[in-house]
């Protein structure tokens, strides 16, 4: 391959409309723009969704509910995965806050996360969450273990 030889694929270069080069070219005065209106003027630029006047269509549609952008979203820990990483040596004290969740990379820094009820626990632990499932707690709690709210 010579770079200076490079030339593309015939048919692949089209060469652009040439507006506004006289009449002869089919293609001027007006260069295919209409005689008047904003479109037909420089400097026009409709906003997306303008329908000529009419009412668009994101105001005609109605709008039902709330959506709640402080809304805080919980990462989620059933006790069968916190039972998996006691087994695995992930969790070596009986002591689970979200900075052993951080250290193992599952949790950032600024998250919320709530335990679940799946699975059973063998171990006897003291879990700090900021927010426990009514099946979580009570197993947590039959086994000899503690919960408490961050």
């Amino acid at each position: 391959m010579i770079l200076n030889q490079l030339t593309p694929s015939k048919g692949s270069n089209k060469k652009g409309k040439r507006l506004g080069r006289g009449q002869g070219s089919g293609k001027g005065k007006t260069s295919s723009r209409g005689d008047k209106g904003a479109k037909s003027r420089s400097g026009n630029s409709m906003k997306l969704g303008f329908e000529g006047g009419q009412m668009p269509l994101h105001k005609r549609i109605p709008k039902f509910g709330f959506k709640n952008i402080n809304k805080t979203k919980y990462k989620i820990f059933n006790l069968d995965k916190i039972e998996y990483l006691i087994n695995m040596g992930q969790v070596k004290r009986n002591l689970i806050n979200n900075n052993v969740f951080i250290k193992i990379g599952l949790l950032k820094q600024k998250e919320c996360f709530k335990i679940l009820g799946r699975g059973e626990l063998t171990h006897k632990i003291k879990i700090w969450a900021h927010k426990f499932s009514k099946k979580a707690s009570l197993k947590i709690k039959q086994i000899g273990g503690k919960t408490e709210r961050l």
